[in-house]
């Protein structure tokens, strides 16, 4: 069984974009759930305010094998600059990417 769920909000007043999916799988026995996120904000700036935030990637990795239990999450933020029409624009994002993989309930009920 496959379950795939997508969402695109965009804001066209505020220059903000989200985009988000979810996909829930089991097959041979693992059940797994797949989340990615990204968001986008677009910020129109003056030379004078130049000031770029830094980036940065967050790794996490978790297993328990008596919950038969394993997650996985990364996030990356970064920024970049842009010139549209003359005018200096500072793009914001944040991606992030979380993985759950646990024994599915079927093969849970026939082991315990």
């Amino acid at each position: 069984m496959r379950d795939l769920l997508y969402k695109n909000l965009t804001s066209l007043d505020k220059r903000r974009r989200i985009i988000t999916t979810t996909e829930t799988i089991d097959k041979e026995g693992v059940h797994s759930i797949v989340r990615r996120h990204f968001t986008c904000l677009v910020k129109s700036i003056k030379s004078a305010d130049l000031y770029k935030p830094k980036s940065y990637l967050r790794v996490l990795k978790r297993r328990d094998t008596k919950q038969k239990t394993e997650n996985f999450f990364c996030k990356m933020k970064g920024s970049i600059l842009a010139i549209k029409k003359g005018n200096l624009l500072l793009v914001e994002f944040v991606h992030t990417l979380r993985i759950q993989l646990s024994a599915s309930p079927k093969l849970s009920e026939q082991i315990g």
